[in-house]
């Protein structure tokens, strides 16, 4: 897989991640909510491994098209009421919240970097 590809799907990942973590947020309070939570780690460890070159034509492929990026939503099953109302931590969000925001401006840095080189090798150096 591609650095770009990677952070492509780190992208959609944070994108992701950002609707779960607001919506949590947004029913802290109501009685019997779930908090949602994304997985991106077990792909991206795939998506890292998958990088590996076959010597014969005989070895398996590893299909690395994921339509979804590798993302899935999740529900927490924690039956443990955190906030006396549901499972939900509002300093755990919050902390989950600025976390993805770091995750995102790399991947979006990185990605307009990338980019930039290209634009810049186009005008010759310029």
């Amino acid at each position: 897989m591609s650095n770009l590809k990677l952070l492509e799907n780190t992208l959609a990942y944070s994108v992701e991640k950002q609707k779960a973590i607001s919506e949590n947020i947004a029913n802290a309070s109501t009685h019997g909510y779930k908090r949602k939570d994304v997985e991106f780690d077990n792909y991206l460890t795939d998506a890292m491994n998958t990088s590996l070159k076959t010597s014969s034509g005989k070895h398996m492929s590893v299909k690395t098209d994921d339509p979804k990026n590798g993302v899935k939503v999740v529900l927490d099953e924690n039956t443990e009421n955190i906030s006396g109302v549901n499972n939900v931590d509002a300093n755990k969000e919050m902390a989950e919240l600025a976390k993805n925001q770091l995750l995102f401006r790399f991947s979006s840095k990185k990605i307009n970097a990338h980019f930039g080189a290209i634009q810049n090798v186009i005008r010759g150096g310029r």
